[in-house]
């Protein structure tokens, strides 16, 4: 029997549900694979919040104050517009190098952005950063990339000072494109029996109180990192108390005694790490709301392009996820847990890769398997700051996830279903699919719809065969592709929708993302090197209504 006969002959059924095979054998041949998808829409296995998808602004925005002026664009406060509704993280390295430094008179001129609560429409756009100093900050803010990176490979950190006009920007910000902010406080400001001194962060609360800003609060980014970056050791029971001194502090606000606090942000569980979080749980867990851990799947700086296109990669979220899970289970059942940094490649990112079409199969499998999983929220780094993972460029021009973004948005719905597929030619695992019921928010389809999301890693087209009780239903197909073909496509910045190209229209209108209709009873198709969502609008599914 042949090599091809005999993996006929066994076939393959799935054990773990969110992944599906397809062939191995598209170097010599052009295969496409039958793929049958088994689902069931009678119960929801997970329920996400309906902020799963959230989005961080980099604390490195402020290492030089005026770049924060950059929120007033608006083309950026367009593109954060239609991720609403989502958290606004802002945080990163730097924010443990941050100190509130408030003063009467501001260094630039602030009368655009004075009281941003409870803003209107035209307030907001009286807020608006003029087009001749936004061009200026962008060119400029090419150059601080150039500095903030040097400092990122030294791990030399300066402290910086920031004032209440980074304050009002960033609260402008968020409440004008319907985000919710969470604000990173310091933990590296410690007092002589290294606990946390908490006098620059009251500070910070009083002016915020006073204005009204409605927000939630972080307490220091991957402290399992502290003593690298700055010398200072902390262990996870201190930094517990930590977060309990800062929730005392929140209860005695009448605006924050009820508001949100999120943490301890550590890095993905390493041995002396999942310690770290053990200790801080034992002391911290009642102050926080969710547990939060950040995850990258590669170094940004040895990766490659086959990494971004290998299964086993993408499958590691999943054996970090579940270490995650049952050490925050054993200690406190039922936190809810969080991905509060997350993206492809630590490190700032890859170069030539994290910003470009490849990156969205990383992006989308999180997505996809971290709802699975029964992660709640998922921060991406970043909608804009230093490195190479944003969504938007150096222009603010959105990238290719940032299309990914607000289709899933629109399409994806918090509601996560079982669906196992079976394929027959199989030795890799290069398609992925993952269903959710569609976004009961959207007015263009009616309750019980369902969005089936699916992935091709291979270069080979993929045909998906939809259970008998759907197969005569109609369908809408938004499929993604690279605006170039083959292998050269996956470096490409640039994104098709059904064979579009994507572009904003103006700084201030995003085009139509409209579906292609598919007849009822035709199979679906995916191409090679693609993702998809496809949504099934009278799938009439139980777990939908």
């Amino acid at each position: 029997m042949n090599l091809i006969s005999l993996v006929a002959a066994l076939g393959v059924i799935l054990s773990q549900g969110f992944y599906i095979y397809a062939n191995n054998f598209e170097r010599n041949h052009t295969v496409i694979d039958a793929v049958h998808l088994n689902v069931d829409f009678s119960r929801v296995l997970k329920r996400v919040s309906e902020r799963y998808l959230s989005v961080a602004v980099d604390a490195s925005l402020v290492a030089e104050e005026k770049f924060i002026y950059l929120l007033g664009s608006p083309k950026l406060r367009t593109l954060a517009k239609a991720l609403a509704p989502a958290f606004l993280r802002f945080g990163g390295t730097r924010q443990d190098f941050m100190v509130f430094n408030p003063q009467k008179t501001l260094t630039h001129s602030n009368e655009h952005f004075q009281n941003p609560v409870f803003q209107t429409e035209d307030s907001c756009k009286k807020q608006e950063l003029p087009p001749l100093l936004e061009k200026h900050l962008k060119q400029e803010w090419t150059h601080q990339e150039v500095v903030l990176l040097k400092e990122e490979q030294q791990r030399k950190y300066k402290r910086v000072k920031f004032t209440e006009s980074a304050v009002d920007l960033l609260y402008s910000f968020s409440n004008c494109s319907g985000l919710d902010l969470i604000f990173g406080l310091n933990a590296l400001l410690r007092t002589a029996r290294n606990s946390w001194n908490s006098s620059n962060a009251e500070s910070l609360l009083q002016y915020c109180e006073s204005k009204q800003y409605k927000m939630s609060w972080e307490l220091g980014n991957e402290p399992n990192s502290f003593e690298k970056k700055s010398g200072i050791r902390v262990d996870g029971y201190q930094l517990g108390k930590d977060f309990g001194d800062l929730r005392k502090i929140l209860q005695a606000s009448k605006l924050y005694q009820n508001s949100g606090v999120y943490g301890p942000d550590i890095s993905q569980p390493r041995d002396h790490r999942r310690d770290l979080l053990e200790g801080f749980l034992e002391s911290g867990a009642q102050a926080i709301d969710a547990c939060t851990w950040h995850h990258y799947y590669v170094n940004g700086r040895d990766t490659s392009l086959e990494d971004f296109l290998d299964p086993q990669v993408l499958d590691t979220l999943a054996l970090k996820t579940n270490e995650v899970l049952e050490t925050i289970d054993l200690v406190t059942p039922g936190k809810k847990v969080w991905l509060g940094e997350t993206s492809s490649a630590y490190g700032g990112g890859a170069v030539g890769l994290s910003d470009t079409f490849v990156a969205g199969f990383m992006w989308l499998d999180k997505l996809g398997l971290g709802a699975k999983l029964g992660l709640d929220v998922v921060v991406r780094q970043v909608l804009i700051g230093s490195g190479t993972y944003h969504l938007v460029d150096d222009n603010l021009d959105p990238l290719p996830d940032y299309w990914l973004s607000v289709l899933y948005k629109l399409l994806v719905g918090p509601e996560v279903l079982s669906i196992e597929a079976v394929s027959v030619i199989s030795q890799n695992k290069r398609l992925r699919v993952y269903l959710h019921c569609t976004n009961k928010k959207s007015t263009s389809y009616k309750k019980g719809a369902v969005t089936l999301i699916a992935m091709n890693l291979s270069k080979s087209p993929a045909r998906l065969l939809l259970p008998k009780f759907v197969f005569n239903s109609t369908a809408e197909a938004f499929v993604l592709q690279s605006d170039q073909p083959g292998e050269k496509g996956l470096y490409s910045r640039s994104v098709t929708l059904n064979g579009e190209v994507l572009r904003m229209v103006d700084d201030k209108t995003l085009p139509e993302l409209k579906g292609s209709p598919l007849p009822p009873g035709e199979h679906l198709q995916l191409p090679g090197f693609s993702f998809a969502f496809y949504v099934l609008p009278e799938a009439r599914a139980p777990a939908c209504r």
